[in-house]
């Protein structure tokens, strides 16, 4: 069995939005965190999903669901105080639900633009692997400064990849990690392939998209607008 765990706790402060949160953002009236959801939801391999969300904002959510038939979406819960935390709450309200050799795909609310291939690409690898984590490859020169604010080293472009979503485990492996990390104390922790890193497993990448952008800032938005129009128009105009 497959699920996702799609957190959309964040207020998008950077979106500079004074209505709503970035993931309740319209575009031609429909809301960022249900384009993200349909992918989930069209998907024949994906069996359930736990959304994270803003406490005050699950009532709204629950009406989306309801409006674009979005009966996947078995768990809500109310996002954390950290990224860490709300994903921690996403995967820990399956924790009766679902069997431990699940699989699950960690996804961000605001990463509208992802596909069925990348979802089953992420669900094949994760199964043969035990997990899978998208990542784009570097195209910009990339060099590392000093605590003095220095460059000081280039490092070799072609070896490095810039790590995205899904990012996707064993159900009981990435459930232990975060247990673990809670009794130590620790909830900071940027992203779940940095937790699993640190916890020791091994990460195997699948290679995503470059449009599978994180929607943060107004130039995000608007980026993600320009690319939803122009497959619109290639489907209209069969160009």
């Amino acid at each position: 069995m497959n699920y996702a765990v799609i957190f959309a706790g964040g207020t998008g402060t950077r979106m500079n939005a004074r209505t709503c949160p970035k993931q309740f953002l319209k575009l031609h009236d429909k809301e960022i965190i249900v384009y993200t959801l349909e992918h989930f939801e069209r998907h024949p391999e994906i069996d359930g999903i736990s959304v994270v969300c803003i406490a005050e904002w699950i009532d709204y959510l629950k009406v989306l669901l309801d409006k674009y038939r979005l009966k996947k979406v078995k768990w809500i819960s109310a996002g954390g105080s950290t990224g860490q935390e709300s994903i921690y709450k996403g995967l820990n309200a399956m924790r009766e639900d679902i069997e431990e050799d699940s699989i699950v795909l960690i996804h961000d609310g605001v990463r509208p633009l992802i596909d069925a291939e990348l979802i089953s690409d992420n669900i094949q690898v994760a199964k043969t692997k035990g997990c899978a984590i998208t990542v784009v490859p570097a195209i910009e020169t990339i060099m590392l400064v000093n605590d003095e604010g220095q460059i000081v080293q280039n490092v070799d472009r072609s070896r490095c990849r810039v790590v995205r979503a899904p990012q996707s485990f064993v159900y009981k492996d990435i459930m232990k990690v975060h247990d673990n990390a809670r009794l130590e104390g620790i909830n900071d922790i940027v992203d779940s392939a940095t937790m699993m890193t640190r916890a020791g497993f091994k990460l195997y990448p699948v290679t995503g998209k470059p449009e599978n952008i994180k929607i943060t800032t107004p130039s995000d938005y608007y980026t993600f607008r320009a690319i939803v129009e122009a497959k619109e128009n290639s489907q209209i105009f069969g160009i």
